[in-house]
């Protein structure tokens, strides 16, 4: 029998129920987690990353001695306790250095994991240049065919882009737009990759570049303005390490929508690859002998077309005695 918990005052209710399943889910929440051998490199990356998250992070300042791929019983119940879904670990040793590991989980529990070795880090105090603010949704640009075929990077590019998602909404305005992420691959990654057991193949670097919007007027258009970027940080380089994928079935169930949600299907409306809406009407069977025509002046019959018409008719009658009698006959 299942144990439950019942609030204690309006408080705690409260909090239960921002916890319990919605139609629309929270904003995922980040937590940020220090291994025991976090250096200060790594540290400094971790707080960089985390000014993108902001608000919605929670961050441990004590460090942890914590072993992702090889006991996660810690890192779920950190999950469970602050209400979080996304977990950045940061970690560094002789046979690992400087990893940072992204970790996602479902209902608490561990979902799927992807290692990254930092190297050539650069934090945002060196630019020495004006930041966005905080809450602002980056713009984000993949640059390589690896995030479109090879297994990890596709991983790594799902993971990236959850974490710096931020609040779900409808409109944005374009001022809003400060800054872009740029991830870029060198060349295509091998078929061979790197697994849990060990590493069987070297897969290419990835470049991590953040840079500033700026708008100016246009000297040539006047309602599209010129845009140029200026890089603010951080900038780093990483490699992938090990990789733990989310199970098959475990993921579909993550990936589940309500029906709730579901767009209604309209029938006979259909939208092409354009974004077009196409629709198909189904008519009756017509009778094309009651159409009604367009009445021109060139068909209407002229008054001395009709007198001379109605002449040719009566000398036909008036010549014709055997017709005439009984056409009397019937009209008496």
């Amino acid at each position: 029998m299942l144990r439950t918990v019942k609030a204690k005052n309006a408080r705690s209710k409260r909090a239960m129920d921002n916890r319990a399943p919605k139609l629309v889910e929270n904003t995922k929440r980040a937590l940020i987690i220090r291994g025991t051998t976090c250096g200060e490199m790594l540290h400094s990356a971790m707080a960089d990353l985390s000014a993108f998250k902001q608000p919605d992070i929670v961050k441990f300042h004590k460090k942890n001695e914590i072993h992702p791929f090889e006991d996660t019983t810690s890192l779920e119940f950190f999950s469970e306790k602050n209400d979080t879904s996304l977990i950045m670990f940061g970690s560094n040793s002789k046979k690992r250095p400087q990893t940072l590991t992204w970790i996602r989980t479902f209902n608490f529990q561990i979902l799927d994991m992807l290692e990254t070795r930092l190297k050539n880090f650069k934090p945002i105090s060196d630019f020495k240049k004006m930041t966005f603010n905080v809450g602002m949704k980056p713009l984000f640009a993949f640059i390589g065919p690896s995030f479109d075929s090879h297994p990890y990077y596709r991983q790594l590019k799902s993971q990236l882009l959850d974490f710096f998602r931020g609040e779900q909404v409808s409109m944005l305005d374009l001022a809003g737009l400060q800054h872009i992420i740029v991830v870029s691959a060198d060349g295509d990654a091998p078929d061979e990759t790197t697994t849990s057991s060990g590493t069987t193949g070297l897969l290419p670097d990835v470049h991590f570049r953040v840079y500033k919007i700026k708008t100016y007027k246009s000297a040539t258009q006047t309602k599209v303005p010129r845009v140029e970027v200026d890089e603010i940080g951080p900038r780093f380089d990483f490699t992938i390490g090990r990789v733990r994928v989310a199970d098959p079935e475990v993921l579909k169930q993550a990936m589940k929508r309500p029906k709730e949600l579901e767009p209604k299907v309209k029938k006979n409306i259909q939208t092409d690859v354009m974004g077009d809406k196409v629709g198909t009407i189904h008519v009756g069977k017509q009778d094309l002998g009651k159409l009604q025509t367009r009445k021109m002046k060139g068909l209407k019959k002229r008054r001395h077309q009709d007198g001379d018409e109605e002449e040719e008719d009566e000398d036909d009658v008036v010549s014709s005695d055997d017709e005439a009698a009984p056409a009397k006959k019937i009209k008496a």
